[in-house]
């Protein structure tokens, strides 16, 4: 029996995969998986037991990820689960930029008696420009990313692409009508649109700054629903104040960009549909699932990738080690079928025997982390 608890809501329609093998139980402390959405666990107090956190959304800023690798714990997300809620929000996001719809609607709410004829008098105020064969420039074409550029070609506008990690897969999921740019600074010149989804670590900091806006086409609409930080908010102000970006639309409001003129800020809604928080359960639990159960490990991000289908053999070793750890170490079982991978400082290993196993003479070698035998 696996105990599985939660740290925010999850979708029920994620927690009705749970088998008659698991128990739901947000009152233990000795837990073997976590689903969580937002829920901040640096400071969580993580049991032994633990095994795997599951994200219910993509970024992972929240998880203390070097310090589960550490404990041989496995945090998995749901990359591509909510892309089209995220993606419907950046399309918002651009008309909203250029029409100005949001300002007209206050000013709608405020009118009187007159309000007909106010409107025909005002209206002028009010007028912004459309997207047709204007140039969006998507910095990374992930699920979402190449989501948002599909759309946006088939609302009529240019696209340019700029990602030095895209993979094979990602490629094939674009219109072949995306042009790609291999420099940064070559895509942003061509841009009447920016659109940024990466994610935020030290390299993608303050990746939009001061440095780039100038050399933008002055009134560019930079949009940002990927993480806050990978646009240099001071720098962002000033360049709006200056009129070098002509609206900042933003998904990840703080005090710095409140109330300011031509900085639209939005309260975090990017992945907040019914349809997201569904999709993301879902994948989330078959994702923890799976690995407690046979060890496969698909969509980490701090462990690799290692899948051999379901468990057929009497017995699977599931071993989280150093990547440095010497696998030939392991004598006298006899392997039906091994899988082993590394990430940076940490791998992971698969073996299927129908031999009985030691787990605590794997696990007393160095450079071991975590054994487990299913």
């Amino acid at each position: 029996m696996f105990n599985v608890k939660t740290l925010n809501n999850i979708s029920d329609k994620g927690l009705s995969l749970l088998t008659e093998n698991y128990e739901l139980n947000n009152e233990s402390k000795t837990e073997d998986a976590i689903l969580l959405r937002s829920f901040k666990m640096h400071d969580y107090e993580m049991p032994e037991t633990l095994l795997a956190v599951g994200r219910c959304g993509a970024g992972v800023n929240n998880i203390p990820l070097d310090k589960c690798a550490e404990k041989g714990i496995v945090a998995f997300n749901s990359p591509g689960a909510n892309a089209n809620a995220v993606k419907e929000l950046v399309i918002l996001g651009m008309l909203i930029s250029s029409r100005k719809v949001y300002r007209g609607i206050k000013w709608c709410n405020s009118l009187g008696e007159n309000a007909a004829k106010e409107v025909e008098k005002g209206k002028k105020n009010y007028a912004g420009g459309e997207i047709l064969g204007k140039t969006l420039v998507v910095v990374g074409l992930g699920a979402i990313g190449a989501l948002v550029s599909n759309a946006a070609l088939a609302l009529g506008m240019k696209v340019v692409g700029y990602d030095p990690f895209l993979s094979p897969a990602a490629a094939l999921r674009l219109d072949p009508r995306v042009n790609f740019e291999a420099d940064l600074d070559k895509a942003l010149v061509q841009a009447d649109f920016v659109t940024i989804h990466v994610p935020l670590m030290d390299a993608t900091r303050g990746l939009l700054n001061k440095d780039k806006f100038a050399i933008m086409k002055e009134g560019v609409r930079v949009l940002n629903f990927a993480r806050g930080g990978l646009v240099d908010e001071d720098d962002v102000v000033e360049a709006v104040k200056a009129g070098t970006v002509g609206r900042y639309v933003t998904d990840f409001p703080s005090e710095k960009v409140l109330n300011v003129d031509n900085i639209i800020a939005i309260p975090h809604l990017g992945a907040s549909t019914p349809e997201a928080e569904e999709n993301c359960a879902i994948m989330a639990t078959n994702e923890i699932m799976d690995y407690l159960e046979n060890g496969n490990i698909i969509n980490s991000v701090n462990y690799p990738a290692v899948d051999m289908g379901v468990k057929t053999s009497k017995n699977r070793i599931a071993i989280n080690h150093n990547a440095e750890f010497d696998i030939t170490a392991i004598k006298n079982i006899h392997m039906n079928s091994m899988t082993t991978k590394a990430r940076g400082e940490y791998a992971y290993t698969l073996i299927d025997t129908d031999e009985d196993v030691n787990a605590d003479a794997i696990k007393s070698m160095a450079g071991v982390i975590r054994v487990r035998v299913l």
